[in-house]
């Protein structure tokens, strides 16, 4: 019911109670009046009845009014109540609520009875809502990246990475990595391609062998001489290198990976690997070039996001709908998930429920105090009003009744 409809009802019932005493005022006018002509019992008793209501009307109408403003704007002590008594009445008004009504053992049933999950389960199951979560975070997200000053936030991922780099030991981990191929041996086909490449290279440039051969050979020596060497060298190169393509077990592969474990383990373990790292680090990782790769890097993301967030189908989008399908769904059928969920927004809300009571209590208050005087008294008279127009209506037949008793007793026994 809105203010305008309370006030009608209130009208009403004031109308009412009023009507009730200009009834009664009538009525002992009119028995007066006959008393002096007419000597009839009845009206004795009328005019008591009716005497003892108007007072009992007007008492009550005192009582009620001074609770809202003062009586006929007369500034009687103790009267306007509710407006000289505001904070009073806010302070009492905010312990009430939180002594009775936020107390622990008065909470912890409705707590108890809290079960979100499935309503979130079926919330992010239709559609619509999904658009509007995906849209909101899109919103929320492109905002935050607009108003993001790029230069400091790539000074920001400069220095992280700085930070991060100081203490990255690289010689240690580029010893780690050539000792996790070996571990995996797939340095082995390194050295199976390499073989193959060199067979094919010498097959194919035979001319070339021959050339070398003959111009480092003597010039006494007959051609066919150097060529039968070239050949030899040529065919003993590519023969070599095709055993150690086709064998596994060559013993130039086990060389050549006992090499390479002991470069490894010198990466690791001798200092000069690690200065030298570190002078590349230096270089690579100057403080203007790491800007330029910071603010090159901040950018790229920059505008992937936003491209991403903007566009209806694109990839993010999509893999965002798929994860809250998955949740939705699991959040209906998983009752782990659903105990999990559920039993931490009680926890949570029954925590911060007892940790914030003062503050209910202190915005019941301040509220209250803060309302002006009239302000207040009009709410509360809407509310209550017309229960009090009642008591002004008993006031007045309890008071006739009163003294319509007090008439006969001191009539037939005085």
């Amino acid at each position: 019911m809105n203010d305008e409809a309370k006030r009608k009802q209130l009208r009403k019932y004031k109308a009412f109670a009023t009507g009730l005493f200009l009834l009664m005022a009538a009525v002992f006018i009119i028995t007066t009046i006959l008393q002096k002509t007419n000597d009839s019992h009845w009206i004795g008793y009328v005019r008591a009845f009716s005497e003892a209501a108007m007072v009992g009307a007007l008492a009550d109408w005192f009582a009620v009014t001074a609770l809202f403003r003062h009586p006929l704007g007369l500034p009687i002590p103790h009267t306007n109540l509710i407006e000289n008594s505001k904070q009073k009445l806010g302070d009492n008004l905010g312990s009430f609520v939180v002594n009775n009504f936020l107390s622990p053992q008065n909470i912890r049933p409705y707590i108890q009875k809290l079960k979100i999950s499935n309503f979130v389960g079926e919330w992010l199951n239709k559609e619509k809502n999904q658009g509007i979560l995906i849209k909101n975070i899109s919103d929320i997200v492109l905002d935050i990246l607009n108003k993001l000053d790029d230069s400091t936030v790539s000074q920001f991922i400069s220095k992280k990475v700085s930070e991060m780099t100081n203490d990255i030991k690289l010689n240690k981990i580029v010893g780690n990595g050539i000792h996790y191929i070996l571990e995996k041996n797939d340095h082995q086909r390194i050295i199976t391609n390499l073989s193959k490449q060199i067979k094919e290279y010498i097959i194919e440039n035979d001319e070339m062998i021959q050339k070398r051969v003959k111009e480092g050979s003597y010039s006494f020596i007959p051609s066919f001489v150097d060529n039968k060497i070239a050949d030899k060298i040529a065919s003993g190169l590519s023969g070599f290198f095709r055993e150690v393509e086709e064998d596994p077990e060559h013993e130039i592969r086990n060389l050549i990976t006992k090499k390479i474990h002991d470069f490894s383990v010198d990466l690791k373990e001798d200092p000069k690997w690690d200065d030298e790292f570190k002078n590349i680090k230096n270089d690579l990782l100057k403080g203007e070039k790491l800007e330029e790769y910071s603010a090159d890097i901040w950018i790229s993301i920059k505008k992937t996001v936003m491209n991403e967030l903007q566009e209806d189908d694109s990839s993010l989008k999509t893999y965002l709908t798929k994860n809250l399908n998955e949740f939705s769904q699991n959040l209906k059928t998983d009752e782990n998930l659903q105990n999990k969920i559920d039993n931490w927004v009680r926890v949570t809300a029954y925590k911060y429920i007892l940790k914030n009571t003062h503050q209910f209590g202190h915005l019941i208050s301040s509220t209250v105090g803060n309302w002006q005087g009239k302000e207040l008294s009009e709410k509360l008279e809407l509310e209550v009003g017309k229960d009090l127009q009642f008591i002004r209506v008993n006031g007045t037949l309890v008071g006739g009744l009163v003294g319509l008793i007090i008439y006969t007793v001191s009539h037939f026994f005085l």
